[in-house]
């Protein structure tokens, strides 16, 4: 399969720079994985289309303000460092800008209170840093750094909190799992009340999500590991689904990943917590899941690799341009698609 095989043509004005004023407003696509056949919806209209018994799986990760800016120490020249990873004992995987500048030993100051010394330099624009700090990490962060929205988003995000999930617990993102942005606390409860069921699981996006395919033949792509978490609650809920034949939704790509990551490797749902770096596209086979609630991805992407696995390349690509033919919204702050 050729990278070229997964490209579509978007008009810049259809990538959505600002989310929209209420979460669960936004257009829905319902898209039969098998026929192809395509309904326009709203958001909301999610809790229609969804059955007494059926679960959905969020990722509950919350996003870092893990954009910062700096300048090294000798020359004061401006470095940004985004925060992927947290490796402990203060020892962070970063991808920087402009990474030439950078050297083993090279200091970056954010602040009086935040700086950062590279001890460790790898391929891609990938660095290994030592935050140096005085006080609390996350509260730092909170004050220098910058929500890490996507390149193609050039306005400020004036609400933070707009590019966290209503349901963000535990900290460790450097990108939103942007397929939850859509729901409110309302809907879930909503939901909750109709006998749907809610489950949680974790991975931290980090560079395996978003970075570009630059590969022609896409096997030859390298994903990068991200962490995971399921509790012993969850696998237990999700195991008994599945033995009752009861339809299991993945809310995001992320979630896809984890899910398909734990019943691949244990046969079953199990509690565990490690890092995948799973690449889903077509010809896989989906253990976990009967279908998936995501946002329009970029052209060329993994995640439209992994929406093609679910269905086929040529039914998601045809519902791709039935999108932009209805001006749907694209990307992080966009639309949104319920493949079933």
């Amino acid at each position: 399969m050729n990278l070229s095989d997964f490209d579509y043509n978007l008009p810049e004005e259809l990538i959505a720079q600002t989310p929209i004023t209420k979460r669960d407003e936004s257009k829905l696509m319902v898209l039969d994985k098998e026929t192809g056949q395509i309904n326009h919806q709203h958001f909301h209209d999610i809790l229609n289309l969804l059955n007494k018994g059926d679960v959905l799986v969020l990722n509950d990760t919350k996003v870092i303000p893990a954009r910062l800016i700096g300048t090294k120490q000798d020359t004061n020249a401006a470095i940004e460092l985004l925060l992927l990873k947290d490796l402990g004992k203060n020892i962070w995987e970063c991808l920087s800008r402009p990474a030439k500048r950078l050297k083993v030993g090279t200091i970056v100051n954010f602040s009086n209170k935040l700086q950062a010394e590279v001890i460790e330099k790898k391929d891609e624009g990938i660095v290994y840093v030592k935050l140096i700090y005085k006080g609390i990490l996350m509260e730092i962060l909170d004050e220098l750094g910058n929500m890490p929205l996507p390149p193609y988003i050039h306005e400020n995000l004036k609400d933070k909190d707009r590019y966290q999930t209503v349901y963000a617990k535990n900290i460790g993102s450097a990108a939103a799992p942007t397929a939850g942005l859509h729901f409110t606390k309302e809907l879930l409860k909503e939901l909750e009340n109709k006998g749907i069921e809610i489950l949680f699981i974790t991975l931290h996006v980090g560079l395996g999500t978003f970075r570009p395919v630059e590969t022609e033949n896409i096997l030859d792509h390298h994903m990068h590991s991200e962490f995971y978490e399921m509790s012993s609650d969850v696998a237990l809920k999700l195991n008994l689904a599945k033995k009752e034949n009861r339809k299991i939704y993945a809310v995001g790509t992320t979630s896809v990943r984890t899910l398909e990551t734990i019943i691949h490797k244990y046969d079953k749902f199990k509690a565990c917590s490690g890092n995948t770096d799973i690449f889903i596209y077509p010809g896989f086979r989906f253990l976990a899941i009967d279908g998936l609630i995501t946002n329009f991805h970029l052209p060329k992407s993994t995640l439209l690799m992994l929406v093609s696995a679910l269905s086929t390349k040529e039914i998601i690509l045809n519902a791709y341009n039935e999108a932009i033919k209805e001006k749907y919204r694209f990307f992080s702050f966009g639309d949104a698609m319920f493949i079933k």
